[in-house]
């Protein structure tokens, strides 16, 4: 599946480009930082968040765990004048490559030179999630019981 044959969410794309090897996420966001200026509108960190849920008994809040995250906001501008912004957090504590997804939405969003790359990172990422749907499919196919036959003759503990 190309690029041009269909449109991913942007709400979507975080998670795609999870998917994708870090090496390559590196790989990309250097070849934009050689053509855009990238500043840091809030310094990328990394940290632990807990998570909270409500107890359904009392509705009472309560925290279930920590998990880690790391998130960046940045610029991207050119010698062009153009200027725009793009944000991750993400499920991870590595900050450099929250600030590189950060990179991506950005030059994604408005379509800047090198978004083919980018776009390309994102299909990568929606193949290899699609694969790890399709190998979780088949595990819950093979562990699948068929309780139907149970029951079927009416116990007897006369025996």
């Amino acid at each position: 599946m190309t690029a041009s044959q269909h449109e991913i969410a942007r709400s979507h794309w975080l998670r795609l480009w999870s998917a994708v090897p870090p090496s390559r996420i590196k790989t990309v966001a250097g070849e934009l930082a050689e053509h855009f200026r990238i500043d840091d509108l809030e310094i990328a960190q990394s940290g632990l968040g807990l998570l909270p849920l409500r107890d359904g008994a009392l509705g009472e809040p309560y925290f279930l765990g920590e998990v880690p995250l790391a998130r960046a906001h940045v610029r991207i501008s050119n010698d062009q004048g153009v200027s725009v912004e793009g944000a991750a957090i993400l499920l991870d504590d590595r900050t450099s490559i929250a600030r590189a997804l950060a990179t991506f939405d950005g030059v994604l969003a408005a379509r800047l030179p090198g978004f083919e790359q980018v776009l390309e990172l994102l299909v990568e990422g929606q193949e290899q999630i699609a694969t790890i749907d399709g190998e979780r499919k088949k595990l819950l196919a093979a562990t699948r019981v068929d309780f139907s036959l149970l029951g079927s003759e009416e116990e007897n503990d006369d025996v």
